[in-house]
């Protein structure tokens, strides 16, 4: 029993030791300071990310088809009168399916859906307003959504890291002020970048044109929301 004990004991102190291991931090020495700070950037979005839904129910197969191949050609006519390649647009999924009358005990069959979502990354956001307008006068169903991303992300972390780095500096030569002290070299750095969770995206359901002729697109004079990049920074100085 007393081997038994032993060996759990020498097996948890390996485990213990393999765990500390897994998480290296810089050894602190004397006439050396740790210094932990965080930085942020907001930058403006490069991309606007537009997705919608088009999808057609009819009696038979056939014309559910053709009903969505003619709402998807009007979608491809209305990217090229904004000068938008239709290859551009990423279709994510397509779903053919009959649609069930589950009142009925033997489930009938009471037409056909044919769905597929459909998303269109935009550089240039003046195009915005009016395909989102032509949206809403095309003869598509579900909702669409419009979602502002930064995908050129690098120079804003770059910038969120150089903040967080100023703003540890300063924290560490304060601290050897007071002291009485001088800053030294840098000895060692450690950095972490976020990207701010983005807000959930307008959604708009399909409207048609006959409904309000004359309005505006919704996000018509309204910026995009900027993106938020932060970053942590660990660095450890000397001291003179």
């Amino acid at each position: 029993m007393r081997r038994y004990c032993l060996l759990v004991l020498v097996v948890l102190s390996w485990c213990m030791g393999g765990v500390a291991q897994d998480r290296p931090t810089p050894t602190v020495e004397a006439n050396t300071l740790y210094v932990g700070a965080d930085g942020k950037f907001e930058a403006d979005p490069d991309t606007a990310l537009i997705q919608f839904n088009i999808a057609a129910q009819e009696q038979n197969s056939r014309d559910a088809y053709d009903h969505a191949s003619r709402a998807a050609e009007q979608v491809r006519q209305l990217l090229k009168k904004d000068g938008i390649d239709p290859k551009s647009a990423q279709l994510s999924s397509f779903e053919f399916q009959p649609v069930y009358d589950y009142r009925d005990p033997k489930h009938k069959v009471v037409g056909y859906r044919v769905s597929s979502n459909v998303s269109v990354k935009i550089k240039d956001f003046t195009k915005i307003s009016p395909i989102i307008q032509g949206l809403g006068d095309i003869d598509i169903s579900g909702e669409q959504s419009l979602n502002y991303t930064l995908e050129n992300i690098d120079a804003a972390k770059q910038k969120a890291v150089q903040d967080a780095y100023q703003r540890a500096r300063a924290s560490a030569e304060t601290v050897t002020q007071a002291a009485g002290r001088a800053l030294g070299q840098l000895l060692y750095a450690s950095v972490d970048t976020f990207e701010q969770i983005r807000p959930r995206p307008m959604v708009m359901s399909a409207m048609r044109a006959e409904a309000a002729p004359a309005a505006p697109p919704p996000t018509e004079e309204f910026g995009a929301q900027k993106i938020t990049v932060t970053a942590h920074v660990n660095a450890l100085f000397s001291m003179k």
